[in-house]
This record gives structure tokens, C-alpha cells and sequence, in this order.
């Protein structure tokens, strides 16, 4: 196994391991799965029109499933994505 160089910062460390192959630096078949339960995905504050009349059936949609509208939204989002996704996986 190679030896991992050291890096002056993360998008030194990027760079070089986009140009190289981890198999060369790391034995896999001795890695153990790790789990980190309490990890968030990194989020952003957007501001969002609507207009009122669909602001308030999502609301009453939420709480229909006893969710917050804003993670209702959320999950429309999410499915529809993953829907286009689907479709036009070549524009992704």
C-alpha cells in the first residue's frame, strides 16, 4: 500500500483523490462498516412564493399525515426528483 500523503487543506485532499485510486492507498477488505447516526444533511434557507390558496393545502395535507408542512414539502420535493430522475436520467 501507498503511503496517504499529508494535505494542506480539504481541496488539496479533493483534488488528489480525484486523480487517484483509494485502492492503491487503502486495504478495503480490513475497512469495518462505520454507522453515524446522528448526522444531518447539510441544509440551505431558501425563501419560497406560494400562493396562499396552495400554502394551505399543503398545511392541511401535513396535517392529515401529523407532519410539520415544511418536511411535507420536503418529501414532495424529494419524490418528485427522484421521479425526473427516472425519466431524463440523461440531463441529470
Amino acid at each position: 500500500m501507498k503511503r496517504i500523503p499529508k494535505f494542506k487543506n480539504e481541496d488539496e485532499e479533493r483534488a488528489f483523490w480525484a486523480s487517484h485510486d483509494s485502492a492503491d492507498y487503502v486495504d478495503w477488505k480490513k475497512q469495518k462498516k462505520a454507522i453515524f447516526p446522528n448526522l444531518r444533511p447539510s441544509v440551505k434557507a431558501i425563501s419560497l412564493r406560494l400562493p396562499e390558496s396552495m400554502l394551505e393545502e399543503l398545511r392541511l395535507l401535513a396535517n392529515k399525515r401529523d407532519v410539520p408542512y415544511q418536511s411535507l414539502l420536503k418529501i414532495f420535493l424529494a419524490e418528485r426528483i427522484a421521479q425526473e430522475l427516472r425519466l431524463y436520467p440523461h440531463r441529470a
